[in-house]
């Protein structure tokens, strides 16, 4: 999933939230599923900004860390991680085991996600 964001500006044309966005103050991020590292990652201008691992469980995703490069922390990267990768979810039809506290922090901040959510994989 390709996210294309532009962020406003601060006093001086430093962009707000986000580090090495380009002249016009849009940043390119892509959230997409590492099979082979069970894992989903965000790419924030192609540099590799976190990711949130799992164990496949047959339909089920149990999700054990989330993990967000500290030079992209506090800057909603590891929320539009989980957001992308929740919808990715909802649209193949797997449900989720959110054992990450910031995956189960996620879904209880957004409701509209907790009919993902099954107690067992």
């Amino acid at each position: 999933m390709i996210i294309d964001a532009v962020w406003g500006r601060c006093p001086g044309g430093v962009v707000h939230g986000w580090p090495a966005a380009g002249q016009n103050g849009r940043v390119s991020t892509l959230v997409e599923d590492n099979p082979a590292k069970n894992r989903f990652e965000i790419l924030v201008d192609d540099a590799l900004a976190g990711f949130t691992a799992y164990l496949p469980r047959g339909e089920v995703l149990v999700f054990t860390h989330t993990e967000v490069d500290p030079k992209f922390q506090n800057m909603g990267v590891g929320s539009a991680l989980i957001r992308a990768t929740l919808d990715q979810l909802r649209e193949r039809g797997t449900r989720v085991v959110p054992r990450c506290p910031f995956v189960a922090a996620f879904i209880d901040r957004h409701p509209e996600y907790a009919d993902m959510v099954t107690a067992q994989p």
